[in-house]
């Protein structure tokens, strides 16, 4: 699916000025909604339940849907510290605990926290947005050559919006990310905690994030890996994007460069990449793995980005473009097809994330000029394609956003924060976790992985150690952070 940059799970906000801005009670106070838990269907150790919430937390009085919510207790009661709360960004937080948490977290982490997380609203078992397959398989590249292509990409947004709104019904107008962080404090109130902790990853650190913002003396502690920054404008967004993915790149070749595992080792990595860009504008660059197949400039960054620099293993990236370059055989590459043809009805990120971000191009002109500049800063990327398609399908969705783009202002009493991420990250580059680390001010500290791909936790027992020992402890690295090599 073109519109692959998930931001439906993030939050934002602005300044605190919410209908319903009080925060729900804190433990001791009035009683809150509980949940009943059983043992999930999937994993038996895990428990599973749900949580009534309002659609419209405007109205809390109104109609309300269930949130789906999963837990893995404590291994070591005795020394348990509380709740930690897991919002991965992309997926469902079922799923997540069910599945991944035991092996993500450290012993010690699973030994004295609850793990906690839910689907956020929109998606999975809480009141999922449901959109027409046959409508999401016509979606268009967000590459228009003209004001006629821009109008048609206008066109299928607007087709779109109309259909996934109908089928998804009244919440649909409702999955902005502060509703989001509303759901999380309900989660901590129906647990009886009196405080959590938090840990977001990619897309989940704008819950974090705004969760801090509205509810910060309900944090215990909060770290945020791969960090996605809520405060720039399109054009600067687009920018700081592209050259993320640029900064990406020359990291690649750097490592071609010196490590004889490279398929392309001795030889000029970005001169080989950009002759496949000039053969693919040329419509002359044929898929060695999939018969008839040509691909775009587009494809080609796709590609690049999902099958190598996302990761941080570069070897799959090196060996398709050595197959691409000669014609001979190697791995297949990534193809970004709609839903197979059995299935009726998609959930469709653009239906939450647009809720999230206002971004204007208003015509082809604008868009022209907006690829100009990427391409500009990124001379051999050209553009982040993620970002790409979620700029343009957020700039023509046809609903005026409830939570647009704002500089984080979190509230005195707010425990420090503590932030992770990779020197070359393509989606949620360093000079972004270092703008939030800006705005959350003093107390706050980053962490930096000196190496690539995206999600700093897992990557060394450094980075995993200073996450641990924060989440633990409350220690945070002291003077301008920490950094850890690879």
């Amino acid at each position: 699916m073109g519109f692959a940059y998930k931001l439906g799970a993030v939050l934002a906000g602005t300044v605190l000025a919410f209908p319903g801005g009080t925060a729900l009670p804190r433990h001791g106070a009035a009683a809150a909604p509980e949940i009943a838990w059983a043992p999930c269907a999937d994993n038996r150790a895990v428990e599973c339940g749900e949580l009534q919430v309002p659609v419209d937390w405007g109205r809390p009085g109104g109609a309300r849907f269930g949130l789906a919510v999963a837990r893995l207790k404590a291994a070591e009661p005795g020394r348990r510290i509380g709740v930690l709360a897991v919002n991965f960004g992309g997926g469902p937080g079922t799923d997540f605990v069910q599945g991944a948490a035991s092996t993500y977290f450290s012993k010690e982490i699973l030994a004295r926290f609850d793990i906690v997380s839910f689907d956020p609203r929109g998606m999975g078992r809480s009141s999922p947005v449901r959109c027409s397959a046959d409508i999401v398989r016509r979606e268009p590249l967000p590459t228009p050559r003209d004001q006629a292509e821009f109008d048609r990409f206008r066109a299928y947004t607007a087709e779109l919006a109309a259909d996934c709104r109908r089928r998804t019904g009244p919440v649909a107008d409702h999955l902005d990310s502060v509703s989001g962080a509303r759901d999380l404090d309900a989660v901590r109130a129906a647990l009886g905690e009196s405080t959590i902790s938090y840990h977001g990853v990619s897309a989940g650190t704008l819950p974090g994030q705004h969760y801090a913002e509205l509810f910060g003396r309900n944090l215990r502690a909060m770290s945020l890996d791969s960090v996605v920054d809520h405060s720039m404008p399109t054009g600067r967004f687009l920018k700081s994007q592209a050259a993320n993915a640029e900064d990406a790149f020359v990291a690649f070749a750097r490592w071609c460069a010196r490590d004889r595992a490279c398929a392309l080792h001795g030889r000029d990595v970005p001169q080989i990449w950009d002759g496949l860009m000039v053969r693919a504008d040329r419509g002359t660059l044929r898929d060695p793995a999939m018969a008839g197949r040509v691909l775009s400039a587009y494809d080609l960054a796709t590609e690049a980005h999902l099958g190598g620099l996302m990761g941080p293993d570069y070897s799959w990236l090196a060996k398709r473009m050595a197959s691409l370059e000669s014609g001979k055989p190697g791995p297949r590459g990534i193809v970004r097809g709609g839903p197979p043809p059995e299935m009726r009805e998609i959930e469709h990120p653009a239906v939450a994330g647009c809720q999230d971000w206002r971004l204007t191009i208003s015509d082809h002109r604008r868009f022209a000029a907006l690829a100009a500049k990427m391409r500009r800063v990124a001379p051999h990327m050209r553009t982040q394609p993620d970002t790409q398609a979620f700029a343009l399908t957020c700039a023509l969705w046809p609903v005026e956003p409830r939570n647009p783009q704002h500089r984080l202002k979190v509230p005195a009493g707010t425990p420090p924060i503590l932030l992770v991420n990779a020197r070359h990250d393509p989606a949620t580059g360093h000079t972004r976790a270092v703008r939030v680390l800006r705005q959350l001010g003093q107390g706050a500290a980053l962490v930096t992985y000196e190496g690539a791909g995206h999600g700093a936790y897992e990557r060394t027992a450094c980075t995993r150690r200073a996450v641990d020992d924060y989440l633990l402890h409350l220690r945070v690295p002291a003077g301008d952070g920490l950094t850890c090599e690879r």
